[in-house]
């Protein structure tokens, strides 16, 4: 029997209960526990000092490179840098090398997994190989331990395909996780098409050749009547047609990450290749409607769309180098800065960043009700510090937020009672 834990004078926000207070927060056995139930001379206390309790974090859009390109990622590495970010759980992307297109790949993640320090979720893919010409078999990977689908990085191009994996999705209660990206628009761009492109030589991608997309996505969903997800939403012009299928009852939630309320297209000045991921970096006047957007519910998640690559990948032309970032250690600092700037306040910082990606995803979390899992974080937001990519527990270190002197992160992470991180 392990020690009963005790997180002492501590903020506890949990949206999931409407909760907000200072209080303490009793763990035994993995369990969060009545502090009656306990023997309270036997604990190991922490004294918090009024900093956050939350429930666990969960990154609902990551990469874990592993199978197949573990230079870059492994799911062991990418799970310490989660925890060290905060996160209990991480769903990871299927462009695996081979691709998570069958209970296979998908039962090696979860076998990778069981001793890692948070919690992975697979997400299959939606076609053979990603390849957009042949479904996968949903239902042997989410007996397998799938929790929805995507061909992210590769979005479906057939619309007929699309439709099938709804309805085919549908009837295995699973999520469907869209890259939103029409191809015709976007094939040869490597940022966003604008002022700032022309200025560069470089080719743009037009705001466009993710809206339409999007258009098309909830077209379907309100055809088939399945669930959908948009994942890592970049511009104002998809933000509107979210938030109209919303009020139209359509069954849709996207996400955004901290880089697109972050940062803008100015970034990529220099060739910056940091700065380059799909979508790109928009205009100031998209990053605003995002802001915008995580207040009133039109978005109902973070995530971090973690891309870790080696320098091979991007100490190259602007043009050639892979698009995406790291992104669990910055994650929390990153969106903490909205609250402190008035966006959202903190309890809707936790419903985006775990109360809200656990139910999307339909996984367990997202709560600090007794009788639930110890998956807990807890955050200082006055923390300051200076993060630096090479001490990064991730095995890449692709950020434009090197050297970034940044405000509030995580303390400790707990997952299942379990420390796997502490920076008190």
């Amino acid at each position: 029997m392990s020690k009963a834990i005790q997180l002492k004078n501590g903020r506890i926000i949990d949206p999931s209960q409407k909760r907000d207070e200072i209080a303490d927060l009793w763990i035994k056995d993995g369990m969060i526990v009545d502090h009656q139930s306990i023997d309270v001379k036997d604990a190991d206390i922490y004294n918090l000092d009024g900093r956050w309790i939350v429930p666990g974090l969960i990154d609902m859009h990551v990469h874990l490179r592993e199978p197949g390109e573990e230079y870059k990622e492994t799911i062991e590495s990418g799970c310490r840098a989660a925890a060290a970010g905060g996160f209990t759980a991480v769903a990871c992307m299927p462009n695996t090398k081979p691709v998570n297109d069958n209970s296979s790949v998908t039962r090696f993640i979860c076998e990778q997994a069981a001793l890692s320090s948070a919690r992975v979720y697979p997400v299959g893919a939606i076609s053979q190989e990603s390849n957009g010409e042949k479904l996968a078999e949903y239902g042997e990977m989410k007996a397998a331990g799938a929790v929805a689908l995507t061909d992210d990085g590769r979005p479906v191009i057939d619309s007929r395909l699309m439709r099938r994996a709804m309805e085919y999705a549908s009837s295995h209660e699973l999520l469907i996780m869209s890259h939103a990206e029409e191809v015709s628009l976007s094939k040869g761009g490597c940022m966003h098409e604008g002022e700032v492109s022309t200025r560069l030589g470089l080719r743009g991608i037009p705001a466009a050749a993710e809206s339409i997309m999007v258009f098309r996505e909830i077209a379907l969903a309100e055809l088939t009547g399945a669930r959908l997800h948009i994942s890592h939403v970049s511009t104002e012009q998809a933000l509107a047609l979210i938030g109209n299928a919303k009020a139209r009852g359509i069954r849709v939630t996207a996400e955004t990450a901290p880089h697109y309320f972050t940062l803008t297209e100015l970034a990529v000045l220099g060739y910056n290749t940091h700065a380059k991921m799909n979508p790109p970096l928009r205009t100031e006047q998209d990053r605003q409607a995002i802001r915008t957007a995580l207040r009133d519910g039109t978005l109902d998640a973070i995530a971090t769309d973690h891309a870790p690559h080696s320098i091979l990948q991007k100490d190259v032309e602007f043009n050639m180098a892979a698009n995406g970032i790291v992104g669990l250690e910055t994650s929390l600092s990153l969106s903490l800065a909205l609250v402190r700037e008035g966006v959202i306040d903190p309890a809707r910082l936790v419903q985006l960043m775990s109360c809200a990606p656990a139910a999307i995803l339909g996984v367990a979390g997202g709560s600090l009700r007794i009788g639930g899992v110890a998956d807990v974080t807890v955050v200082d937001p006055e923390r300051q510090f200076t993060f630096f990519a090479e001490k990064s527990y991730s095995k890449s270190r692709n950020t434009p937020f090197d050297g970034w002197k940044l405000q509030g992160k995580a303390v400790m992470t707990m997952l299942a009672g379990r420390i796997t991180y502490q920076d008190l």
